[in-house]
């Protein structure tokens, strides 16, 4: 069988993009959207790819009110030039997934990655205002606005936060923006899932807090300079390097799993991982990742573990032949046939990410 190279599309605009779009559906012709590639490893490998259809082009800050704090922007921005351009008003993006740098915010809503950020602020889809999706008919689809409070209807932001691309392509979005703290301290002390319980009890509530397979606990408490100052004083860990933050965003392990379960059980997953498992957790947001290096029954184990607890385990990157072992999503869920509804209605064809997601 001769194996051949997808066409690379890089559309300059938002209309071009649909139109792509819409002559390869026409043409039965298989197209796979692309941001930065941080999370390309996430799904079930595709069944086939004819186009490659890149938003890297769509990257303009298309208006920032600084007053109103929101922004909205074309989708194939990084995220890192977002946040250098809401710093000059001083505001940010409260978004920090881990393989960064280099996400677009297209990819990042695609996706649905967050990161530590997330214990204080949400996930993008909780400051999401509008979103604007190019459908594989051409047209271009508009839900929310570009205020913080608007009435669009059926909210098409929540259906295609998290799609990975299989119901429309993200050319456009808007969102609620947050002031950069007046004070922003990082602490690290050692203890494991001790620690940081003690850490999320505080006072002031962390804005992220991580605890690692070795032990190690890393907090940010992030507010006004007298409130920041009394907890860390009452905590009296170590004060540590801010730039730990930027560190621990750049994981990306060649294997590796997302878990997500109800707070109260997630230590007792995680410490049914095999010995001398990496892995890093998010306790206050029931989020762990694990770096994996053991086989297949040990992710069907820990999966089935998970999913017994109420939780999920979800492969974010692996080789294909490990995926197919294992699968990249674990048990259906019990929306399966609305989700595969919803798929025939806004890609009858079945032109967009063939077999990644919904089927």
């Amino acid at each position: 069988m001769v194996v051949t190279e997808p066409a690379v599309e890089k559309p300059a605009s938002a209309e071009e993009l649909a139109q792509r779009l819409h002559d390869a559906a026409v043409s039965n012709l298989a197209v796979a959207p692309a941001g930065g590639g941080r999370a390309r490893g996430m799904g079930d490998p595709l069944e086939r790819c004819d186009v490659l259809l890149q938003t890297t082009r769509l990257d303009r800050v298309i208006e920032h009110s600084q007053a109103d704090m929101v922004v909205s922007v074309e989708a194939g921005i990084t995220l890192e030039a977002l946040q250098a351009e809401l710093g000059k008003a001083g505001q940010f993006l409260p978004v920090d997934p881990f393989n960064s740098p280099g996400h677009t915010i297209g990819g990042l809503l695609a996706t649905g990655w967050t990161g530590p950020l997330r214990l204080r602020y949400g996930s993008p889809r909780d400051f999401l205002i509008g979103i604007r999706v190019a459908l594989p008919d051409g047209k271009l689809a508009t839900g929310g606005g570009r205020v913080v409070k608007n009435v669009s209807g059926y909210d098409m932001m929540k259906l295609h936060y998290g799609a990975l691309g299989s119901l429309g392509v993200i050319v456009a979005a808007s969102f609620k923006v947050f002031p950069k703290p007046l004070q922003d301290e990082t602490l690290s002390e050692s203890g494991g899932w001790a620690a940081a319980e003690r850490a999320l009890s505080t006072p002031l509530a962390p804005s992220a807090l991580e605890v690692f397979s070795d032990g190690r606990v890393l907090v940010r408490y992030a507010g006004s300079p007298a409130a920041v100052k009394r907890v860390t004083d009452e905590l009296g860990w170590q004060r540590a390097d801010p730039a730990a933050w930027d560190d621990h965003a750049r994981r990306a392990p060649e294997r590796w799993a997302r878990i997500a379960a109800p707070r109260s059980e997630l230590h007792k997953i995680v410490d049914a991982l095999p010995d001398g498992a990496e892995w890093w957790a998010s306790p206050g947001n029931g989020v762990a990742h694990w770096a994996i290096s053991t086989d297949a029954q040990s992710v069907r184990d820990l999966r089935s573990r998970a999913e017994k607890a109420g939780g999920t385990l979800v492969i974010l990157a692996a080789p294909d032949d490990f995926i197919r072992e294992v699968g990249a999503w674990g048990a259906a869920p019990a929306t399966l046939d609305i989700m595969r509804r919803l798929k025939k209605a806004f890609d009858p064809d079945g032109v967009l990410n063939p077999g990644r997601f919904v089927v």
